[in-house]
C-alpha cells in the first residue's frame, strides 16, 4: 500500500473524511445536455418513479452522505434572446417537482438524506415550513433544504411579476424569510406540546404552542405553525452563491455551501472569506462544510476512462451547454466572435447568477482564458463545475488535491449519464476512497441529515447558530416594521431588529 493510499498518516492522526453528494435534478439535461440521446442514458425517465427509487438505491449501496437536488423555476433565454433552444435541447427542461420523490426514495433506504433546493421568493414562508417539516417527518429526519434566491425573467413572469428582485435586495428578503422559518420551526411548539392525554381527550396544549406575530417589511403572518416539531425541527440548511451578499447571507444562516470553480484557486478565497465571516458571526467557521461541483468520468483505467469520455463527446450538445451557461452568466455567447476573451462587461442582463459570472471570469493557471470556443467545449459536459477523466486511483487524486488546496469538505458529483456515472462512483470510487481512509466502511442508520454531518446527538441546530435564538424556550417576538420619515424623504426601517 502506498504511503497517499495509507489509512492513517505517519503521526497517526486520522484523515479527513470525505463527504460526497449525489448531484441531480428533476430534468432531462442537467449539466451534461444531449446525453439522453445515449443509449447508456437514462436522464430522460425521471417522470418516472422507478427511476427515483433504483438511483437512491445505487446511492444507499455506495454510503453515499446525500442526494442533491437542483431545481429551476424557469428556462433559459439569455443565448439569442429565446427560450427556443432551451427548449429544443432540453437544457433543464422540461422540470418536474424535485420534492415528491422524495418519500419513494426514503421508503426503500435507510441512511441516504436528501437535500432539496427550493426558493425564497416564490412562497410565503408558512407553506414552505409545511412542507419541510412534514417531509423531515416522513423521512425520519434526513431533509436538507439547499436556499436560493430566484433570479430568472421568465419565472417571475411565470407567476405574475414582470422583474425580478434586485441582487442585493432578494438576500434582504430571504434573511427575513429565515428569521420567519426559525420562529415557525423552532420557537412554535414546545417539546412538551404533545400530551396524549386520553383521559381529557388532549393530544395537543394548546398553551404550549406558540402564536408567532411576524410583521416585517417582507412577510406578514400571525400563526401557529400547523406540523409538530419535526426530528430536525430545522432542516439542514444548503445554500449556494458566493456573491458578496450572498457570502454574508450563507456566513449567518447556511451549514453547508454549495460551491462552483474551475480551479482550487478560485475557491479557496471565497472559502477563506465565508470562514472569515462565521467566525464574526460567532459561528465556528469548521462547522460550515463547503461541497464543491465535481463531475466524475471514471474507468478501471485511466485509458477506459478516456475513452468514456469519447464516447460521451459523441452526444454533448454544444449548444444547449452555452444556452444554460449564458443564463447563468448573462451573457449571450451567441453574439460574441470567436477568439474573442471574455469579461464582466460582456455580460448585458441584469439578472444572472453573480456567483457563475465570476466561475467564467476569473481565469487560472487551468483555464488561462476564457473564450467562446473554451466555454464551448466545457459547458456541454459538466456545466459550471471541474471534470475529471481517469482510474479511481487518479480521480481520489484529485479529490484529495481539493481538499487540501480549496478546504472543501466534500463535493456534489455531477453525472454525465445516468445511473452510469453514479455506479461508477459507488462502484469504483467509493472502495478507492475506503482504501484511503477518507470515507466511512458504513453510515450508522437511523442518523438524521445534520447528524451525518456533526455527529451523532446533534440533530437540532448548533447553539452558535442563529436559529438557535428562536428555539422555544428563549424565545423572543421582534418588534414590527416601521415606517418613518426622515428629512422629508421617506425610509424604511427595521426597528429595533438585532437580528437583521
Amino acid at each position: 500500500m502506498t504511503e497517499q493510499s495509507s489509512k492513517q498518516p505517519e503521526n497517526g492522526t486520522p484523515k479527513k473524511q470525505i463527504l460526497l453528494n449525489a448531484f441531480d435534478m428533476s430534468t432531462v439535461g442537467h449539466l451534461s445536455p444531449g446525453q439522453w440521446k445515449n443509449p447508456k442514458d437514462r436522464s430522460a425517465n425521471k417522470r418516472e418513479l422507478k427511476y427515483w427509487i433504483d438511483l437512491a438505491q445505487i446511492l444507499e449501496r455506495g454510503g453515499i452522505n446525500a442526494l442533491f437536488l437542483a431545481d429551476t423555476y424557469g428556462g433559459y433565454d439569455t443565448y439569442e434572446g429565446s427560450l427556443d433552444n432551451c427548449i429544443r435541447r432540453a437544457a433543464q427542461w422540461p422540470v418536474t417537482d424535485p420534492t415528491i420523490p422524495i418519500s419513494a426514495m426514503a421508503a426503500v433506504t435507510k441512511t441516504l438524506a436528501f437535500g432539496i433546493t427550493a426558493s425564497t421568493t416564490f412562497e410565503p414562508p408558512f407553506l414552505l415550513a409545511k412542507r419541510f417539516s412534514t417531509l423531515d417527518h416522513l423521512t425520519g429526519g434526513r431533509i436538507g433544504w439547499n436556499i436560493v434566491t430566484s433570479w430568472k425573467k421568465s419565472a417571475f413572469k411565470a407567476i405574475g411579476l414582470d422583474n425580478p428582485i434586485e441582487h442585493d435586495e432578494r438576500y434582504k428578503q430571504a434573511d427575513e424569510y429565515l428569521r420567519v422559518l426559525y420562529k415557525l420551526w423552532e420557537g412554535s411548539w414546545s417539546p412538551n406540546a404533545i400530551i396524549k392525554d386520553v383521559e381529557n381527550d388532549a393530544y395537543v396544549d394548546p398553551d404550549l404552542v406558540r402564536t408567532i406575530k411576524h410583521h416585517g417589511k417582507y412577510f406578514d403572518l400571525d400563526t401557529r405553525h400547523i406540523v409538530d416539531p419535526s426530528p430536525q425541527r430545522t432542516p439542514f440548511l444548503f445554500q449556494a452563491g458566493t456573491s458578496p451578499a450572498g457570502s454574508a447571507f450563507a456566513s449567518k444562516h447556511a451549514e453547508a455551501i454549495f460551491v462552483t470553480g474551475h480551479s482550487p484557486s478560485v475557491l479557496a478565497p471565497k472559502i477563506a472569506n465565508i470562514r472569515r465571516l462565521a467566525k464574526e458571526e460567532g459561528r465556528d467557521p469548521a462547522s460550515i462544510k463547503f461541497f464543491c461541483t465535481f463531475t466524475p468520468i471514471i474507468g478501471r483505467t485511466d485509458e477506459e476512462a478516456q475513452e468514456k469520455l469519447e464516447e460521451v463527446k459523441k452526444y454533448a450538445s454544444t449548444i444547449g451547454g452555452l444556452v444554460l451557461v449564458s443564463g447563468w452568466t448573462g451573457i449571450d455567447l451567441s453574439k460574441l466572435p470567436l477568439g474573442k476573451e471574455i469579461t464582466k462587461e460582456d455580460s448585458l442582463e441584469v439578472h444572472k447568477v453573480t456567483s457563475s459570472l465570476s466561475v467564467f471570469t476569473t481565469t487560472s493557471k487551468e483555464v488561462p482564458k476564457w473564450t467562446p470556443e473554451v466555454i464551448a467545449e466545457r459547458a456541454s459536459i459538466g456545466g459550471l463545475g471541474p471534470v475529471s477523466v481517469g482510474s479511481p486511483q487518479t480521480i481520489a487524486d484529485e479529490l484529495e488535491r481539493w481538499v487540501k488546496e480549496a478546504d472543501v469538505d466534500g463535493f456534489n458529483l455531477g453525472y454525465v449519464t445516468t445511473p452510469g456515472t453514479f455506479e461508477d462512483v459507488v462502484d469504483l470510487l467509493v472502495p478507492e476512497l475506503r482504501r484511503r481512509g477518507l470515507y466511512p466502511e458504513a453510515p450508522e442508520e437511523g442518523l438524521s441529515a445534520r447528524e451525518k454531518i456533526y455527529g451523532k446527538g446533534q440533530s437540532k441546530l448548533r447553539d452558535d447558530h442563529v436559529g438557535s435564538s428562536y428555539k422555544y424556550d428563549v424565545y423572543k417576538e421582534e418588534p414590527p416594521y416601521v415606517s418613518e420619515t426622515v428629512d422629508g424623504e421617506a425610509e424604511k426601517v427595521v426597528a429595533a431588529d438585532s437580528k437583521s
